[in-house]
C-alpha cells in the first residue's frame, strides 16, 4: 500500500470510529494499516482496542500476538498468552499454533515446543493437509528433537517425513543416516555387554541391579 493510501485509509478508519466507538473493524483495520507502517506501538494500541471488543475472535487475538513478539523479549509472554488463546477459542486461520510452536522454540523453550509442534502436525495430518511449508518445519523439528533424546524410533519418522518435503529432503536424509549409525552403535554396545555377562558369572546379577530405578529411602533414628 502506497503512502498516499495509508493515509486515506487510517482518516476513514477513524472517522468510522467517530461514528461507532464499537466497529471493531475499524480498530483492527487502523491496527494492520499501522503495521504495515512499521510503527509497533500504534500497531499495538488498535488491536488492543479491537480485542476488547471481540474477546473471542481468533484473528484479533493472532494479530495482538504478532504484535507482542515484533517488541521482542519485554511482551513475548503477553504473545504466548495471545497465541493460546487463539488456538483454545477455535483458530479460524489456522495459524495461532504453529506461531506459539515456533515461539518456544524461539525461547528455547524445548518441551514446550516439542509439545506444539506435535499438536499441530496432528491436526494437520487429520485434515489430510500435506503441503504446508509449515509442517515441513515441524517435522524437522520433531525430528531433531527426538534425536537429541536418543528416541530414535520416533526421529526416524519424522526424519522420514522430512524427506517428503523439497526444503527439508536433504536435512531429513542426513539425520536418517545419523539414526542408523547411532541404532548400530547401541546394538554393538548391546551385544558387547551380553558378551561380559556370559564370560564372567554374577554379572548378571550386577547388570539387572544398574537397571533398577532408584528408591526412596526413609531413615529413622
Amino acid at each position: 500500500m502506497e503512502m498516499k493510501n495509508t493515509q486515506a485509509a487510517i482518516q476513514a478508519y477513524r472517522h468510522a470510529i467517530e461514528v461507532n466507538r464499537r466497529d471493531y473493524r475499524a480498530w483492527y483495520g487502523l491496527g494492520q494499516t499501522y503495521e504495515i507502517l512499521k510503527m509497533p506501538f500504534y500497531c499495538l494500541y488498535y488491536y488492543r482496542e479491537a480485542q476488547k471488543l471481540r474477546p473471542n475472535d481468533s484473528r484479533m487475538l493472532v494479530a495482538l500476538g504478532e504484535s507482542y513478539e515484533k517488541l521482542e523479549k519485554p511482551r513475548l509472554q503477553e504473545a504466548k498468552k495471545c497465541y493460546w488463546k487463539a488456538y483454545s477459542v477455535g483458530d479460524v486461520e489456522g495459524l495461532a499454533l504453529i506461531k506459539l510452536a515456533r515461539l518456544y522454540e524461539k525461547l528455547a523453550e524445548d518441551d514446550h515446543a516439542r509439545a506444539a509442534y506435535t499438536e499441530y502436525t496432528n491436526e494437520a495430518e487429520a485434515m489430510g493437509l500435506t503441503d504446508r511449508e509449515e509442517q515441513s518445519q515441524a517435522y524437522r523439528y520433531l525430528a531433531n528433537y527426538h534425536f537429541r533424546s536418543k528416541q530414535y524410533d520416533v526421529a526416524h519418522k519424522f526424519a522420514q517425513k522430512c524427506t517428503d518435503y523439497p526444503e527439508t529432503r536433504e536435512e531429513g536424509k542426513a539425520l536418517l543416516k545419523d539414526i542408523a549409525s547411532r541404532r548400530c552403535e547401541a546394538d554393538a554396545a548391546s551385544t558387547n555387554e551380553g558378551s561380559r555377562i556370559a564370560d564372567f558369572p554374577g554379572m548378571e546379577v550386577m547388570a539387572t541391579a544398574d537397571r533398577l530405578s532408584p528408591m526412596n529411602l526413609t531413615f529413622t533414628p
